[in-house]
């Protein structure tokens, strides 16, 4: 296997994570952290440069190991999601972190008064990155590389249920970092339960809200501050004057990606009730042309397991009987569901009712249920009256409607006209809220999430502070007191009388 010629990787060795603990993987890091101090820029650019050659290097191997745990999974989506979707954070990364951990002067006119204010962004030390299965690399090595341009080490524990690509990046990463610098955990060391209970200094988690709770809770007990990059049931509402066909088409398409197996899918959409049918029939159209054969179509992905399988077609059968109308696309001479491909036929839902499964369940597959509305805000009341969603979709004009929309919920993020497009900007941050997530990434917001902003003073004030706020105190430090309370009243005598002037 040859290495790019500009990656440094002297410093890589060939030890096995697995040749240890997690427990003395974490006080090796951590002893390597203290030894070493603070990195230069030279070396934050290092590392993200060779974790992003660790993907680079070994991406037909990444992709084939991919195909393998799912069952069936398309080669150029691995390559697009996996491999080259990292590239555009790595890169933005590599590029800004020098920028990004420059020790920042603020305040400065209090400055010449002789109060000098500096603001530091520090590593925390070791940041512990717990993967999901649905994307198993691009949701461990994007935090990663956040983690190394704010200068920290990094304990990797991509998803067990992926455990083949697991295998591969475990078997190549000593190639790359030694393992004080990046160490990769498998299933070989615990399970994801023992890893939530190292006391790293930031412990970073994408999967569900359930796991997600648990994890929180496992770092409460070490007092271990965490991201949780969560999911939730993602609305999508079509605006009475939108195009139809292209919202079908958008919406159909989206609901499909990765099997609809991403936290971003849309989950439920909203539809006029004059259009609900041209709606239905131009969505069904659409994956009639798109899947003309399923059950060995190797681009249509599998469900990850047989335990998603099943929960799935189970989730399908408990609306269709509590009575849900059920629309599938099964290509002539294909009996689907197939268990035994795990395959789910692309699947729409109308008449969905409260009391059904799916109507609370996040359904993470080829299922999208449809509600027809009268008056927009029948779909904000649906969508407020639930957990928030980790995204929302809008499919019409950025228009008085979308605002109201936007400002009637609350989401991680929202998206008109296309799938997940925050995700492409490097300076959006992307995280959810209340039940979808906790904090965020990408960009320079992952840099910030991976930092602590520190705050340092210089005084050469002719007075002291001290003094004056310890015993004993005397008329003048009274009058003082009484003075600035008199000033401050009046202050906000003025914001009062000024606001209500708006």
């Amino acid at each position: 296997m040859t290495k790019p010629a500009e990656v440094n990787t002297a410093a890589a060795g060939r030890v096995s994570s697995e040749a240890h603990s997690m427990t003395e993987l974490l006080e090796i890091q951590r002893a390597a952290f203290l030894r070493d101090g603070i990195p230069d820029a030279k070396t934050r650019i290092d590392r993200i440069t060779r974790l992003s050659s660790l993907l680079l290097d070994n991406s037909e191997e990444i992709a084939a190991a991919l195909e393998a745990d799912f069952g069936s999974r398309p080669r150029e989506l691995s390559m697009a999601t996996d491999i080259v979707g990292c590239m555009i954070d790595l890169t933005h990364q590599r590029r800004h972190a020098e920028k990004w951990m420059k020790e920042v002067n603020v305040a400065k006119g209090q400055g010449l008064a002789g109060f000098k204010q500096r603001l530091r962004h520090d590593p925390l030390g070791v940041v512990g990155i717990m993967g999901p299965w649905n994307f198993p690399l691009n949701l461990t090595f994007v935090p990663a590389g956040s983690a190394f341009a704010a200068g920290n080490r990094v304990l990797m524990r991509p998803s067990s249920v992926t455990a083949r690509t697991t295998d591969v990046i475990a078997k190549h990463a000593p190639d790359y970092f030694p393992i004080e610098e990046l160490a990769v955990i498998t299933s070989k060391h615990g399970s994801g339960s023992d890893f939530a209970k190292l006391k790293v200094d930031h412990m970073f988690f994408t999967g569900s809200p359930e796991v997600g709770s648990s994890v929180a809770q496992e770092a409460a007990k070490n007092l271990v501050p965490v991201t949780l990059e969560l999911g939730g049931k993602n609305p999508a509402v079509v605006d009475p004057d939108a195009d139809i066909d292209k919202a079908a088409k958008f919406l159909a398409d989206a609901r499909m990606v990765n099997g609809g197996q991403v936290c971003l899918c849309p989950d439920y959409v909203f539809v006029p009730e004059a259009k609900l049918g041209e709606f239905t029939d131009k969505v069904i159209a659409r994956w009639k042309e798109k899947f003309p054969t399923i059950r060995s179509n190797s681009e249509y992905t599998s469900t990850i397991n047989e335990k998603n399988f099943t929960r799935i077609v189970g989730l399908i059968e408990d609306a269709e009987q509590l009575g849900a109308t059920k629309h599938q696309v099964i290509p002539a001479g294909e009996s689907l569901p197939d268990a035994e491909a795990r395959k789910i036929p692309p699947t729409l839902l109308t008449g969905v009712k409260a009391g059904m499964k799916i109507e609370e369940d996040e359904v993470f597959g080829p299922v999208l249920t449809v509600y027809p509305y009268r008056e927009l805000s029948e779909a904000i009341s649906h969508i407020s009256s639930h957990p928030h969603p980790l995204t929302m979709y809008w499919s019409g004009d950025d228009n008085a409607n979308y605002k109201k929309l936007i400002d009637g919920t609350r989401s991680g993020s929202v998206n008109a006209n296309d799938f997940a497009t925050h995700l492409f900007s490097l300076e959006l941050p992307f995280g959810g809220v209340g039940k979808s997530g906790m904090g965020a990434y990408h960009g320079r917001t992952g840099f910030e999430t991976f930092s602590h902003a520190r705050a340092v003073t210089v005084s050469t004030l002719p007075v002291s502070i001290a003094e004056m706020m310890s015993p004993p105190f005397t008329n003048r430090d009274k009058k003082m007191t009484n003075g600035q309370l008199k000033m401050w009243a009046r202050f906000n005598r003025k914001a009062i009388k000024k606001n209500k002037k708006r």
